[in-house]
């Protein structure tokens, strides 16, 4: 069940619409870096003067642009470790869309759902990439006491995460609340364990980029899965 609906996720993944998805997170989070960078090289040009007087070195005119020039390699740097959570957080605004496209695609006999609104989906992202921001931000304070250990930690915390706010998107969709959260309490070590399979791709640089759209469509058909079942 876990690996059927990992691999059939992944499938999901290639379908035009789940592309367009994971292509639009992708260029807004570049659009934003590049936005940011812009942003940096005015505040150097605002700050710092043209031209700058050194003892025994005389005037010097070049230093704003070797600053500019500097911060092309700082973005490049930082877009790093930006990249992918700020790909992830402006993919997240279009889950739906993806858990939509692979319910049409397999299951289309359901009946339609109600479409969250506008505050909803912001807020659900925010606390969803929120909370996994944080807790990995405690856990490499917590890494280096632990280091043989660091991997099961990794790998236990981020699939307890993704498990549980990937399986709850899907099912919310379907579900009251109340019940979405007892059918998670009910598979909780299913869950757990797929979320970690999850997790695998997250630590692989740039195809961590697809895992935000590859998870949801996986746990929407774990969701659909374990409520048959």
């Amino acid at each position: 069940m876990i690996f059927q609906s990992f691999l059939t996720g992944w499938a999901d993944l290639f379908r035009p619409g789940s592309m367009k998805v994971l292509l639009k997170g992708i260029g807004l989070a570049l659009a934003l870096l590049v936005t940011l960078w812009l942003v940096l090289v005015q505040l150097i040009g605002f700050f710092v003067p043209d031209t700058i007087t050194l003892p025994w070195i005389g005037e010097i005119g070049w230093v704003d642009s070797a600053l500019s020039f500097a911060s092309i390699g700082l973005m490049l740097v930082l877009s790093v470790f930006l990249m992918v959570p700020v790909a992830s957080i402006f993919t997240g605004f279009f889950l739906e869309d993806v858990a939509e496209i692979v319910e049409d695609a397999h299951y289309s006999n359901l009946p339609a759902v109600r479409k969250l609104t506008l505050a909803e989906t912001f807020g659900d992202t925010l606390r969803f990439f929120g909370v996994i921001v944080a807790a990995n931000l405690v856990a490499l304070m917590i890494y280096p006491f632990v280091i043989p250990l660091a991997p099961f930690l990794f790998f236990g915390l981020n699939g307890y995460l993704l498990g549980r706010e990937y399986f709850q998107m899907a099912a919310f969709r379907r579900m009251h609340r109340d019940e979405a959260k007892a059918l998670y309490e009910h598979n909780r070590t299913t869950i757990w364990v797929a979320g970690a399979l999850m997790a695998v791709p997250l630590s692989v640089p740039l195809v961590n980029l697809a895992v935000p759209v590859v998870g949801a469509a996986t746990f929407t058909h774990l969701f659909h899965a374990l409520r048959r079942r």
